[in-house]
């Protein structure tokens, strides 16, 4: 029942002072005579590496983790945890591999990359299709899925939620890159405590419903026992799952290409990193990828709990919609309905946190693209500092507002976490093809960079909607394997084209050539022991939940 208790209302209020507070404290303490568009969208190297690493997980992080992720959790099993636990690999290549390249190169965005190394309409082709991904996609169904959540469990209108959580996010994000780094790392503990809340009270409730008492290691063994089919890593043919998860291909294939390009080539993830030194920002990335094997505690758990809970005649008519339907993206509403005062409290300013955190960072990120990469390369070259920020900060208000007015449109969804994953896959193939091959290839040619700009989506679209075109004369591939089908597609007409054509004149070549050298790759001893421990924990968890 949706109902809050004067302790909920009192712990999240004191939740939204604090942050609101200590936001005006870091505006103000931080902040220069003139703001400058560096400080604004970077924090000019000002962040440390546990602000990089907390702002990272915070940005990540979201209401399609704790809801998405649970219904996943609840109708595939913890199989899903691949995207996270994966992700913390995935994170320690980047470190070693891509982020040297951005910081030696001066990269402060992902077009600014493009046009250096490829050609202007690149960067624009790109940074046009990232806005529409960002505010489209990233945006719209981060605040549904809040409002969503919010709306179950308390005693508020989804639409009241929507506008809610689109002004606080847009107050946060007004406040540049140094809030919203230093802001984060309290989001991550609130949000981190309150998940961990509700994976408690999942495990000892069904603990109990099976008369052990209220005991998280029985709550575990009950799943174990009752689930085993929810605790596989790797999926096989048989399971109706396949197409979502598609076997081995979340280890080596479409999700390391989702991966790579999510935590590689994403404004909104690596802007957090580009202000830093390489130190520094390393250890953050480091740091964000042990949170990130926390993640699927927090979030897949408490929906695989549910689902057993389900199975065995609890919650059915929380689990359905007004029309009966069974909806796995309920689980996660439906278990913080049942916290005790306060506790409850706690949960919502976690989900909230959550919310937040991720809604400013990609209201930054969007921001931070249109300003430099669209509005002072194409509409005002002679901007002054002070016009860049101002614009940036109508952009993010621009952006939140048309989110907002989406957002409801995505009602009909059943598993959001999957649809967010699935769309973005139409981009990512092709935006880590022409990063990868920019970065390691000297012969890569604009165009190349080009045609594989111009091409991926369309690609991918056929991949995906040939099979109901052709009847099924077509394979219909699992949307990861298709990743992977595009990845390599792109890759080869992209060498295709530089080699069919003699690469550049010496003078020109220059022109669009970054530094790269065996230096930039060499790290810590502190690095490679993090690594290490953090790879072995990956193993560890593959072997026990093959």
């Amino acid at each position: 029942m949706n109902v809050l208790q004067t302790a909920d209302y009192i712990v999240f209020f004191i939740y939204f002072v604090i942050v609101t507070t200590y936001g005006m404290y870091i505006y103000r303490s931080k902040k220069t005579a003139t703001t400058s568009s560096n400080e604004y969208f970077l924090a000019e190297g000002s962040l440390t590496w546990w602000a990089i690493g907390a702002s990272l997980i915070a940005s990540n992080i979201s209401a399609e983790h704790f809801i998405g992720m649970s219904g996943s959790g609840f109708a595939i099993g913890l199989a899903i945890a691949s995207y996270e636990w994966m992700s913390a690999a995935t994170l320690i290549i980047v470190a070693m591999f891509i982020l040297p390249i951005y910081l030696k190169n001066k990269i402060f965005t992902m077009p600014q990359f493009l046009a250096k190394r490829y050609s202007g309409t690149v960067s624009a082709i790109m940074a046009i299709i990232w806005l529409l991904i960002y505010v489209f996609v990233n945006l719209t169904s981060i605040i549904y899925l809040g409002a969503l959540a919010i709306s179950s469990i308390a005693p508020v209108s989804f639409q009241f939620c929507v506008i809610g959580l689109s002004l606080f996010s847009v107050i946060v994000t007004l406040g540049g890159m140094k809030v919203i780094g230093y802001t984060d790392m309290f989001q991550v503990i609130v949000l981190i405590l309150g998940g961990l809340v509700t994976t408690y009270l999942a495990l000892t409730l069904l603990s109990d419903q099976f008369g052990f008492g209220k005991d998280i290691l029985k709550g575990l063994a009950v799943i174990a026992k009752e689930a085993p089919d929810h605790l596989h890593m790797i999926l096989d043919k048989s399971s109706p799952h396949y197409n979502e998860l598609p076997g081995i291909s979340v280890l080596v294939g479409g999700m390391l290409i989702n991966n790579l390009a999510y935590w590689g080539c994403n404004q909104y993830i690596v802007q957090r990193a580009l202000g830093a030194d390489l130190k520094t920002a390393r250890k953050g990335i480091l740091f964000a990828a042990f949170l990130k094997l926390l993640v699927p505690i927090i979030a897949v758990l408490p929906g695989i709990a549910m689902f057993v809970m389900h199975e065995n005649g609890m919650f059915q008519q929380e689990m359905v919609d007004a029309a009966g339907v069974l909806k796995p993206d309920h689980a996660y509403p439906t278990l913080m309905n049942l916290l005790p005062a306060g506790l409850k409290g706690v949960a919502l300013a976690a989900l909230t946190a959550a919310i937040v955190a991720s809604l400013a960072g990609k209201a930054n990120s969007i921001s931070t693209i249109f300003s430099l990469d669209i509005y002072k390369k194409y509409f005002n070259s002679q901007a002054s500092e002070k016009k860049l920020v101002r614009t940036g900060r109508w952009c993010v208000v621009v952006c939140m507002i048309i989110a907002a007015f989406v957002a409801p449109a995505l009602k009909s969804l059943d598993q959001a976490y999957q649809f967010i994953q699935e769309y973005v896959g139409f981009f990512s193939p092709g935006v880590l093809a022409i990063f990868l091959l920019g970065m390691f290839w000297k012969k890569t040619t604009p165009t190349a960079g080009l045609a594989g700009a111009l091409l991926t989506v369309p690609i991918a679209a056929v991949l995906k909607f040939l099979p109901m075109w052709t009847e099924g004369a077509f394979p219909d591939y699992p949307f990861l394997d298709r990743m992977t089908i595009v990845f390599f597609i792109i890759v080869f007409i992209m060498v295709g084209i530089s080699l069919a054509k003699p690469v550049f004149e010496e003078e020109e070549a220059e022109k669009h050539q970054i530094e790269v050298d065996k230096s930039m790759f060499k790290v810590s001893s502190e690095f490679i022991v993090g690594s290490f421990i953090i790879s072995g924990i990956l193993v560890a968890l593959y072997t026990v939940f093959w």
